[in-house]
């Protein structure tokens, strides 16, 4: 059975009875752009920048760099803060030791997923938000199912909920390259990991 992500979204926004607490995991300041536009009148939203995967450091800290500045800048109806978290390239690459040389969407993601989705879960859990989901969903080249089954898996270890999303819908990612034009932003030429530099797909 085909489950639409994007509609239990909606429909879970649509519950809503007054504004949440959202800890939002970004992979970069273009992707988060339209997402912040869609959620920004349901919660108030934190940033969580984990991106371990992110190579050399100087590219991790431009495009740290470039989300901390959208922060400030993008139009919002909540709050926007963000949690800055340590540069742990050497736990990525441990954990993708032997799958280095997967292609992209293969076995090397889906660790990468997992580390970052599991670090936004057990944040949410400690500090108490009612939600937590990723902008990871709004890129045509990363696998939304895979995302939130990651994401809800997560949801029964940790205990706090999974926003369930696929953010490319109703041209949410034309949305974020629009923004990123709007406001000026850096748009890396690659995922992030220097194994993905061979493929050149945007995060």
């Amino acid at each position: 059975m085909n489950i639409s992500y994007y509609n239990l979204c909606k429909e879970e926004l649509n519950s809503l009875k007054e504004k949440k607490k959202l800890l939002l995991h970004s992979c970069c300041a273009p992707c988060s752009s339209s997402v912040i536009t869609y959620l920004t009148k349901y919660f108030d939203i934190t940033i969580l920048y984990y991106n371990p995967n992110i190579s050399p450091k100087e590219e991790y800290d431009k495009r740290k760099k470039e989300q901390i500045r959208l922060i400030n800048e993008i139009e919002k109806i909540n709050n926007i803060d963000i949690i800055d978290c340590d540069y742990d390239n050497d736990i990525y690459e441990e954990r993708i030791k032997g799958y280095e040389n997967c292609p992209e969407r293969g076995n090397r993601c889906t660790i990468c997923f997992n580390l970052r989705l599991e670090k936004t879960a057990l944040l949410a859990k400690e500090l108490k938000y009612d939600y937590y989901c990723s902008t990871l969903t709004v890129s045509p080249y990363k696998n939304s199912k895979l995302i939130n089954e990651i994401g809800l898996d997560l949801e029964k270890k940790y205990g706090v909920k999974w926003l369930c999303s696929d953010f490319k819908k109703e041209d949410g990612y034309k949305k974020s390259i629009e923004l990123s034009k709007k406001y000026g932003l850096y748009r890396q030429d690659y995922c992030g990991c220097k194994y993905s530099v061979r493929e050149k797909k945007y995060d």
